[in-house]
């Protein structure tokens, strides 16, 4: 049983947080705040353009001599977007990750954004998805 983002989207639901790239700083880390996120989908007139992380700001505000409540997000956001497509499989989404050095992949279905998957999300599903499989070889071994 190979899970795919799909299925990770199905147990974890597709609720997902952007915000404007003209947006202030400031802005965007009270909705993470709020939302009690890691990061938010970059949008301009509805389409992914970015993404904007803890990491961004804790490496970009100051060193760039920038200021959260006057400063836009297109000003430090993360333009290059890795991103998973439903069919893909969680091993797949992990291998993105780990190679691009990502935590949060958009999933995309044609052009249109309809969920997230952080590393977290892919970790557990890549666990539950073991655990179901040794499951599986317990239960041949006992019977057979």
């Amino acid at each position: 049983m190979i899970k795919t983002v799909r299925d990770v989207l199905r147990t974890k639901g597709g609720q997902t947080f952007s915000i404007e790239a003209d947006a202030k700083v400031f802005t965007a880390l009270e909705m993470m705040a709020r939302e009690n996120v890691g990061a938010l989908m970059v949008m301009d007139n509805g389409r992914l353009i970015g993404m904007l992380s803890e990491r961004d700001y804790a490496r970009k505000v100051i060193l760039k001599g920038l200021s959260s409540p006057h400063a836009a997000v297109r000003e430090i956001m993360t333009e290059t977007v890795c991103y998973a497509r439903l069919g893909q499989t969680v091993e797949e989404c992990m291998a993105v990750i780990t190679e691009k050095r990502c935590r949060h992949l958009p999933v995309l279905d044609e052009d249109k954004v309809v969920g997230l998957v952080s590393i977290g999300d892919l970790v557990k599903a890549s666990i539950a998805e073991k655990e179901f499989i040794i499951g599986q070889l317990e239960n041949y071994i006992k019977a057979g």
